[in-house]
């Protein structure tokens, strides 16, 4: 088994909100993926004296330990207990109903000699290559399938679609959320290796269009994580007219997982 892991921050000025780890028990047998990207709050009041990178290590960490402790819990209830523990760390401290409370998006993936489970909350990407070389893409696209103009301020997004009913979904103080989440099994046999992606370093495919999928795991298997990562940092740093960037920030907190099984 190959288990890779890098992560970069998109400023060296600010503190990184991804989060990822991965676990293997001792039998040898399986193993269990955590990948979280933390959601950038607007300035000024989100009601929590908390920072986001505090949130998506405290609730990291308990879905890491769940996740591998409890195998007989199927991730949709580590992910809703583990939201629940972490919103009791500081319920007493912070305003959890506040539409900005510290936030995540979520990948997970748990596996061992039998079966591969999986979890997608909000735009991470997770990836599993068959042992044909075909790729299957396990996202969950409500952000895609918006009513147009939800996202054109950060104020109607709020307001309309952040963790509501025919908007989007994100890991934050409500554990009901976890019901949101995509989730699914497929048989060992037939996963060669698998990738999760925030959606900073995602962009070498959605959105420079530098290959699709299958490229994309090309890369990772033949250069790393690291080596994925650093490409997109070419393509946004070359990007001067931001032809492709338009609006995004420049450089994103960018980390991978890659794991061949």
């Amino acid at each position: 088994m190959r288990i890779e892991l890098a992560t970069v921050p998109g400023s060296p000025g600010r503190p990184n909100e991804d989060w990822a780890a991965t676990a293997l028990p001792a039998s040898g047998q399986g193993g269990t993926l955590v990948l979280l990207d933390g959601v950038t709050p607007p300035q000024g009041d989100d009601g929590c004296v908390h920072s986001v990178p505090w949130f998506t290590a405290r609730l990291g960490a308990s879905l890491v330990e769940l996740s591998g402790s409890r195998r007989d819990l199927p991730l949709m209830e580590v992910l809703a207990e583990s939201i629940r523990r972490t919103a009791e760390t500081h319920r007493s401290s912070c305003d959890l109903s506040h539409v900005r409370t510290p936030q995540a998006t979520v990948v997970m993936a748990r596996w061992d000699e039998r079966e591969i489970e999986h979890l997608v909350l909000s735009d991470s990407v997770l990836l599993f290559e068959s042992t044909d070389g075909s790729v299957r893409t396990l996202v969950d696209d409500r952000l895609d399938r918006l009513p147009p103009g939800s996202l054109t301020t950060e104020a109607i997004a709020d307001a309309q679609v952040r963790n509501k009913e025919g908007g989007f979904f994100t890991a934050a103080a409500d554990p009901s959320v976890a019901a949101r989440a995509v989730t699914g099994r497929t048989p060992r046999a037939e996963v060669r290796a698998l990738a999760a992606l925030t959606d900073g370093a995602s962009r070498w495919t959605e959105m420079f269009r530098e290959g699709d999928w299958a490229a994309c795991l090309g890369v990772l298997h033949k250069e790393g994580t690291q080596g994925l990562i650093d490409r997109v940092r070419a393509l946004e740093d070359a990007d001067t007219e931001r032809t492709y960037l338009r609006r995004s920030k420049t450089h994103d907190d960018a980390t991978a997982v890659y794991a061949v099984l």
